[in-house]
């Protein structure tokens, strides 16, 4: 039985860890793609940065219209922006699988000792 958990742990931590690993070279190949966004619009003059507030504060006022008068287009396009962070979910899953396998590969040792050094006690 303690051979079945040892085999389920590490494959846990395996699996975790590939999670982890694939989930951040999709997550860091989408913020090159955005670090180059923002290097471009860093490269506008102040007098173009102004315009920016009204256009923001526009597409909010969309957004907000958009939800009150057509929820089905507003949840599709939410949905698609949502869907954009799902190497984000990848790398949630990973490190999850990552520290249950290694929680309980840390903590079964302490526990085994502590028990070998109860019955060495009594």
């Amino acid at each position: 039985m303690a051979a079945r958990q040892v085999s389920s742990n590490s494959l846990k931590s395996i699996a975790g860890a590939l999670l982890l690993a694939l989930g951040l070279a999709f997550l860091f190949g989408n913020l090159e793609g955005i670090a180059a966004c923002i290097n471009n619009f860093a490269g506008i003059s102040a007098h173009d940065a102004v315009g920016i507030v009204p256009a923001l504060g526009l597409a909010g006022m969309h957004a907000v219209q958009a939800y009150a008068l057509d929820r089905d287009a507003f949840l599709s396009g939410l949905r698609q922006n949502l869907v954009s962070f799902w190497p984000l979910l990848v790398v949630a899953i990973g490190a999850g699988l990552l520290k249950s396998g290694l929680d309980r590969r840390l903590t079964r040792p302490r526990a085994s000792a502590a028990s070998s050094a109860a019955e060495s006690h009594s």
